[in-house]
């Protein structure tokens, strides 16, 4: 309390100074310091709060570049390195293909890459080829037909020539009609092949030869290619038979009670002989 009877004001300034218009210059002075103060302080921490947000935000970008860079990384990493059960997958899968390729694959590399020769089967052999046998010809049946190509046969074989085998035919077709005929004389020669029986003497086979005129034994003269050769040979010995008539050759050998009925026969004889053997043959 003043000496006036008044109360101090605990908020008045201790120095007394003089009023004025806007306050005392003391007054103004405090007031304007607090202000310089208070702004100082709220721009520092505005600026701290600045910082720290900055520095938030920066974090939190960092944080996420990483977090980015790591998320690229695994995805990386799974694709470069599959995980063990794709592995183990994989794996299954190729045993499970070769295990297949060795089951049910045909041996395409058995034929690419050329096999042993030590182990190698052996190549079978072709069977030979039956040669086509000619239809028979000139009124022939089979049997006949089968004569014929025997008497060609067996003439080739000795080298015969080619008139020879038509002579040969010819005399057959006029001795036994190409047929391997028996004698009913000689019961003998029943005991072997023939295709009929005959009574002219003792003669038999295809030429009608006669064992007592010293052709051969009886079961000689009935195998068709014997009788042949007999034939063939004797032929050999006639001089000039090749210029000679058919049926002249033929009689030379036969020595027939019917010298000329052979030579009927030349044109069925060749013609047989050129279906046995073409011509150039």
């Amino acid at each position: 309390m003043r000496d006036d009877g008044t109360l101090d004001d605990p908020y008045a300034p201790s120095n007394p100074t003089t009023d004025t218009e806007g306050g005392t210059s003391a007054e103004r002075t405090t007031a304007a310091s607090r202000l310089r103060a208070y702004a100082r302080d709220l721009t520092g921490r505005r600026r701290a709060q600045v910082a720290l947000a900055t520095g938030v935000v920066c974090c939190l970008g960092l944080a996420a570049t990483a977090q980015v860079r790591n998320e690229d990384a695994d995805a990386a990493t799974r694709v470069a390195s599959p995980s063990t059960s794709e592995m183990a997958q994989r794996a299954e899968q190729q045993r499970a293909s070769r295990s297949l390729d060795r089951t049910a694959a045909p041996s395409a590399s058995a034929t690419a890459t050329p096999a042993d020769p030590d182990t190698t089967a052996p190549a079978r052999k072709a069977k030979p080829v039956r040669p086509t046998r000619p239809a028979p010809v000139a009124g022939l049946d089979r049997a006949q037909m089968e004569n014929a190509e025997a008497i060609v046969r067996t003439g080739r074989e000795m080298g015969v020539p080619r008139r020879g085998l038509v002579i040969a035919v010819a005399t057959a077709m006029q001795e036994s009609n190409l047929y391997n005929v028996a004698s009913g004389v000689l019961p003998e020669s029943q005991d072997y092949p023939h295709q009929g029986v005959g009574w002219d003497h003792d003669s038999v086979g295809l030429f009608q030869q006669r064992s007592s005129s010293g052709w051969g034994p009886v079961g000689r003269l009935m195998d068709p290619e014997f009788a042949t050769r007999q034939f063939l040979s004797a032929l050999e010995q006639v001089p000039g038979w090749q210029q000679m008539r058919l049926t002249d050759a033929a009689q030379a050998v036969q020595v027939s009670a019917y010298p000329d009925h052979y030579q009927q026969h030349e044109w069925r004889a060749t013609r047989v002989v050129d279906a046995i053997v073409p011509a150039g043959r």
